[in-house]
Order: structure tokens, then C-alpha cells, then sequence
């Protein structure tokens, strides 16, 4: 029995830690939907009140704020680029699009599998404010 156990335990620890890495990375593509909607209605808010953004103030506050809570994602893993597309789709509005990365931790090194990385994309459309 001895033998079986150790036959077996090395793929049931995997298969445990793998289904744990899995509500992980779960957790952490929710928590990058959800500050990529604040990063873009923080975007928009400031449009709104007069306060041009730049491309780094956006991609700034994105990284700050996906540190802090309830996200708390770690700083050295998360990246957020800022880019404007060449082909606008809304008249009237300018529209800038947000990719956020974010490496999760491995649990699974022992395993020989490496940390995979989540990547979510979204569109911020802010107005034009002469547009009434």
C-alpha cells in the first residue's frame, strides 16, 4: 500500500495544486476585467471634467491602483499598456484601448510548469466635449 501511495501521491499533489492555480487565475483575469473598467471610467471621468490624460497617466493609475485594494495584484507582475487605434469607431468620440497583463505565481514549478500570463483588453471611449 506503501508503494501505491507513492506510485500515486506525486499525481495527486499535482492535480490538487493545479485545480488551485486554476481558481487563482480565475480570481485574477476577474480582478484584471474589473480594474480595466475603473481604469477606463476613471479615463472617461477625467475627460468629462476637463482633465486631458495622457497615455503614461492612464497606464500610472492602472498600475497603482491594480496594487491597492480589493485587487491587490503584485506591481513586478502587472504591466497595462494604453494604445489609440488608427481606425476610430465612434464619431464624435476619441477611443483609446487598455490591454492589462498580469503574470500569476506558479504553484506549479515543482511540476516544471512555468507561471502562465492573463491578459485582458477593453475599449475607452471618451467624448468630445464641444459635443452637446
Amino acid at each position: 500500500m506503501a508503494v501505491e501511495f507513492a506510485l500515486l501521491a506525486p499525481v495527486l499533489l499535482v492535480l490538487i495544486f493545479g485545480v488551485l492555480h486554476v481558481g487563482i487565475a480565475m480570481q485574477n483575469y476577474n480582478a484584471l476585467r474589473n480594474l480595466s473598467a475603473d481604469v477606463a471610467r476613471f479615463a472617461v471621468i477625467a475627460h468629462q471634467s476637463g482633465n486631458t490624460l495622457s497615455s503614461s497617466q492612464i497606464r500610472a493609475h492602472a498600475i497603482t491602483h491594480g496594487q491597492g485594494a480589493p485587487y491587490l495584484l503584485e506591481g513586478n507582475r502587472l504591466n497595462a499598456v494604453i494604445t489609440t487605434p488608427t481606425v476610430q469607431r465612434v464619431t464624435g468620440a476619441t477611443e483609446m484601448q487598455i490591454t492589462v497583463t498580469y503574470q500569476i505565481e506558479s504553484m506549479l514549478e515543482f511540476a516544471g510548469i512555468d507561471a502562465p500570463y492573463i491578459i485582458y483588453t477593453r475599449p475607452i471611449f471618451v467624448t468630445d466635449n464641444t459635443a452637446t
